[in-house]
């Protein structure tokens, strides 16, 4: 199928419609497959409809937000498209997260019910247990609940699902999802995006693709909480009509990775740069048969050159970079597809979807070759941070176009390569970290009398985190007791792998930390 061949209904409104639709067209074909779970496409289309309508059984109405705390498993993309279905817009939470997170985004989402599985259900009562508010806490799967389950826990067995089929209306502008991310403030913003963003980024999957559905075999590795491995791994490749291979990233083995493409024959994958390095540096990378890569894309790191270079010798296939952001629902750029093909170092050319600027600290655009601020605008693009007028108003300039805050440069042939962030984001092994988090992490210790994070390169995972910490006068306080108080309180890939105690920090002269500074000295 290609986008014009969608009925009208599935090009406005709810966007589950243009899966439906697709599922219709390839219903006996493989959808999903976890290794030991497999759902044809007319299974996944027909399973979330019933589950839609099991929410609205539960109470659950069009608008209500519906949070969703699960690993890389069948039943997140199951709940994902029963919530458009039902008209929830539902805001991942990753499940690595602490209590302690989660019952943020929880409070901040004005979640109204929560699914989860078996296995996380403690993590889920301790955050609960810090909220003013009740969301109705659902478990989903077949597995058996725990004995001591809260009398407040609903449990939605996928084997018996007997609801009434639903599927409500939508307008292009209703919000179909509500991922978290955060800006230069650190603080998490939960990200609107639409109906509209969505469907855009479904039919960007069928612009860039050089496969047919019946070829296309994906090797999904990313967490489905993230927008990058929700709607760039499985959502695209399921509106496509293509079998996802899903994995969870947390159970990451190289060797694993190139056993299922090998045996698969997959066609496509996905991965970080941590991801890419553990594959070449594996003492068997090239005793598998990668041959059957006809696509593999990098996204969230900068690509070291030599590990993109050893790959593409070793494996057959191009490795091209990727860019896009959880306010542009996905991808903006492409290596793959672009006029020339993929450029070393570049995130490639604008999807169709996508236009774009560079612009100096005035606003007005560079030339090619010089670098700016990437400016983007597209039907892909959100419509704002829920709740934040402010922030949102800031976000955007008077003619439409998204602030990425990323320094950026293109060229003659309109290619574009990321040069720097202009925050001090850090991105670690395609995780985004922001210093504040991990720094009010700190301050809660009480020998802790200051503390400034940042990241320092790092072979494997591009940057890793770091903190610069000023203990309280006599304190003998170690870094390794300030380590593990971290990982108390955020999840694992933002704690601080070092921590390095100084009298001071360097300061500007109206008292904000020179993080430069800091940078330079690692």
């Amino acid at each position: 199928m290609h986008p014009g061949a969608f009925s009208p209904a599935a090009r406005s409104g709810n966007a589950a419609r243009v899966y439906d639709e697709t599922a219709a067209e390839r219903g006996d074909a493989l959808a999903l497959e976890t290794g030991n779970t497999r759902y044809s496409h007319a299974e996944l289309s027909d399973r979330s409809a019933r589950l839609a309508g099991a929410l609205h059984e539960r109470g659950l109405d069009p608008d209500d937000r519906l949070g969703i705390f699960l690993s890389n498993r069948p039943e997140l993309v199951l709940t994902a498209l029963a919530a458009l279905k039902a008209g929830l817009p539902f805001s991942p939470a990753n499940p690595q997260f602490t209590a302690y997170e989660l019952a943020s985004q929880l409070d901040d989402s004005d979640a109204e019910a929560l699914v989860t599985e078996p296995s996380l259900l403690p993590k889920v009562e301790d955050a609960l247990d810090r909220l003013d508010a009740d969301p109705l806490v659902i478990l989903v799967g077949d597995e058996q609940p725990p004995n001591a389950v809260s009398a407040d826990v609903d449990t939605v067995a996928f084997s018996a699902l007997d609801a009434e089929p639903t599927m409500v209306h939508r307008d292009d502008d209703d919000v179909a999802m509500q991922p978290y991310t955060s800006g230069t403030t650190g603080e998490p913003k939960g990200v609107l995006l639409t109906h509209r963003n969505l469907r855009a980024q479904s039919f960007i999957a069928f612009e860039r693709s050089a496969l047919r559905a019946d070829e296309e075999r994906f090797l999904s590795v990313l967490p489905l909480a993230h927008i990058a491995g929700f709607v760039n791994r499985t959502w695209q490749p399921l509106i496509r009509g293509a079998t996802v291979y899903l994995r969870d990233p947390s159970e990451w083995d190289p060797e694993a990775a190139m056993e299922t493409i090998e045996r698969e024959r997959i066609t496509k994958f996905g991965a970080v740069t941590a991801m890419y390095v553990d594959l070449v540096n594996h003492e068997r990378f090239g005793e598998y048969d990668l041959s059957s890569l006809e696509e593999v894309m990098e996204g969230g790191d900068r690509m070291p050159s030599a590990v993109q270079e050893r790959f593409e010798a070793t494996a057959g296939v191009e490795l091209f970079e990727a860019y896009g952001l959880t306010e542009t629902g996905g991808g903006t750029h492409v290596g793959f597809g672009s006029t020339f093909g993929p450029r070393l170092g570049s995130i490639g050319q604008p999807l169709r979807a996508t236009d774009c600027r560079v612009v100096d600290d005035e606003g007005r655009d560079v030339p090619p070759g010089e670098t700016g601020e990437l400016l983007v605008r597209g039907p892909h693009v959100f419509e704002g941070y829920y709740d934040r007028p402010e922030e949102t108003e800031a976000a955007f300039t008077e003619g439409g176009y998204f602030r990425t805050g990323d320094v950026a440069r293109r060229d003659a042939d309109n290619y574009y390569e990321i040069v720097d962030r202009k925050s001090d984001v850090i991105v670690t092994a395609g995780y985004t970290v922001y210093p504040r988090e991990v720094e009010n992490a700190l301050y809660e210790h009480p020998d802790v009398v200051a503390a400034a994070v940042v990241g320092v390169s790092d072979e494997r995972r591009t940057e890793t985190v770091k903190a610069y910490v000023v203990r309280r006068q006599g304190s003998a306080v170690d870094a390794e007791t300030l380590r593990e108080f971290c990982l108390e309180r955020v999840a694992p890939y933002k704690h601080p792998r070092t921590v390095e105690f100084v009298e001071e920090l360097p300061r500007t002269h109206n008292s904000k930390v020179r993080r430069v500074e800091l940078r330079e000295g690692t």
